[in-house]
């Protein structure tokens, strides 16, 4: 599993990519399409056509980093949005890296305090 430190922003690019590109292309795209520095620690994740293969772009301390994840059965739950990016917290990441749809995944808030347990001895 992926794991992201603590601050930093996770977005989804909207639209669909063309999987071909690697990641001089992904870098471009963030460059020219969301105005964004691609070597900001910023992850940006793009979804092809199929919608069964992600590719995530991420800058570390040593460089560029391409991941890719492919589904064997489904498709990864994508924004409706035609253009931008939408962004994700990382228990949204870790759902979509799962197939799970991440747009229903949030906080629950209690109501009111749960009632203590009561001990039969």
């Amino acid at each position: 599993m992926l794991s992201v430190p603590a601050g930093v922003r996770i977005w989804l690019v909207a639209g669909l990519t063309d999987m071909r590109r690697g990641i001089d292309g992904l870098s471009a795209l963030v460059q020219t399409q969301l105005s964004a520095d691609v070597l900001s620690g910023q992850l940006f994740i793009f979804r092809g056509r199929r919608g069964d293969r992600v590719k995530i772009l991420w800058a570390d301390a040593d460089g560029l980093c391409l991941l890719y994840k492919r589904l064997n059965r489904g498709k990864f739950t994508w924004t409706h949005a035609a253009d931008g990016a939408v962004l994700l917290t990382g228990a949204q990441l870790s759902a979509l890296l799962e197939g799970i749809d991440w747009r229903r995944v949030h906080r629950s808030v209690p109501t009111e305090e749960a009632p203590s347990p009561t001990v039969v001895a």
